[in-house]
């Protein structure tokens, strides 16, 4: 009797405790636009020292909502890479490495084929869409490999159970602390290539990937670059579970938003791309000025800048793609004339798209690794 009431109400404690992480939880358009305005004009602070008391406690929350407040054990095995593949002034690998024991990170670097002492490494994650997804599609690929032809070195990888990533669902529970966990180690793989720069690393991706990108430059201070595309957004908290799946906004009276992340950035150099299309169309008057003060306090107005394409949707497109490589080269020292035409435009034809089947990393002659862990919870299980 009395096991079985212990096992009850270990059961009650369960249920209890995820009830209240779901309540905590700020997903999709949690706030109204005027909620997120006024949330942003409540919580401007007027000196340095305010802003970096309440970074302590955002970056807290977001540790503790992930239950990521230490890292789990770097992998000791090797990374996996194969055909390699030359292109027009850039090269193309294909690679996979562990994130945790029996957890691949798949993707693929891209790198200069000119010789350089030293190089810039430029981390893309990829946002959600329809097939090819992520690293696959043609915008993907075009500003992998363009990064590349300027001179830097560039990994992009999959979204969780996108590409070679099919360990588990995307959509499995804690999946945002997986590809926050991801996003570490695809930096620390960055970083251990031979004459990759550490103080040129920078990081940029779209939707999705843009929630990556804030979130790996709020939480490791080894980027010195962002490029957040069209996710900054005061009253939009992302709509997977691999953005806003975990209370990592909220926690009783506790409350902070992706601005508020995004701005952690500070004084490291920033864009915000945003468009009319989608919740980043308030950035000019809302997101940018916000985050812009807080730049003030350091002393570096000029390490943040924003771009607005108020007639186009979400996406990284082209003019979005052109104004994040300016951006890149303005601070990472990267060659912009390697992918400008005799006129000065930006000309990405060089980039060439290439089949999915030649970017995979598992295939018939390179399988999955004999301990890659199978099933959301096989997965769940070292989470």
């Amino acid at each position: 009797m009395k096991t079985s009431f212990l096992f009850l109400l270990g059961i009650l404690l369960i249920t209890s405790e995820a009830v209240a992480q779901t309540a905590e939880l700020c997903q999709g358009a949690y706030f109204t636009e005027e909620e997120g305005k006024a949330f942003l004009e409540k919580h401007k602070v007027a000196s340095k020292l305010e802003w970096e008391t309440r970074a302590v406690a955002i970056r807290k929350q977001i540790r503790e909502g992930m239950d990521l407040q230490t890292l789990p054990p770097k992998p000791p095995s090797k990374p996996i890479v194969h055909s390699r593949k030359e292109m027009d002034g850039y090269s193309i690998e294909n690679v996979a490495f562990e994130s945790m024991p029996g957890i691949y990170v798949t993707g693929n670097l891209y790198k200069p084929l000119k010789k350089q002492t030293a190089y810039a490494g430029i981390l893309c994650p990829h946002g959600h869409g329809e097939n090819p997804h992520g690293r696959f599609r043609d915008q993907t690929q075009k500003r992998c490999a363009s990064l590349a032809r300027m001179g830097a070195i560039v990994f992009v990888w999959d979204m969780v159970g996108q590409g070679d990533s099919k360990q588990c669902e995307h959509k499995m529970a804690k999946a945002l602390k997986l590809q926050t966990i991801n996003s570490i180690r695809s930096l620390d793989y960055l970083l251990s290539i031979e004459g990759v720069d550490p103080e040129r690393i920078a990081v940029t991706g779209e939707s999705g990937g843009g929630t990556q990108t804030f979130l790996l430059a709020a939480l490791d201070d080894r980027v010195k670059v962002s490029v957040p595309v069209v996710m900054v957004s005061a009253y939009f908290f992302g709509g997977c579970v691999c953005e806003s799946g975990l209370p990592i906004h909220k926690n009783g009276d506790f409350q902070t938003n992706n601005v508020e992340i995004a701005a952690l950035a500070a004084p490291r150099p920033m864009i915000l791309i945003s468009d009319g299309g989608d919740w980043t169309k308030n950035t000019p008057l809302v997101e940018f000025p916000f985050i812009e003060n807080i730049y003030k306090l350091y002393g570096k107005k000029s390490q943040l800048e924003g771009v607005h394409f108020a007639d186009e949707k979400h996406d990284f497109g082209p003019s979005k793609r052109k104004a994040m490589y300016r951006f890149m080269a303005k601070h990472l020292g990267l060659d912009l004339k390697a992918i400008t035409d005799s006129h000065g435009d930006i000309n990405e034809d060089p980039a060439k798209v290439v089949e999915q089947s030649d970017l995979e990393v598992f295939n018939t002659d390179h399988p999955r690794p004999a301990n890659a862990l199978m099933g959301d919870d096989a997965v769940m299980g070292v989470l």
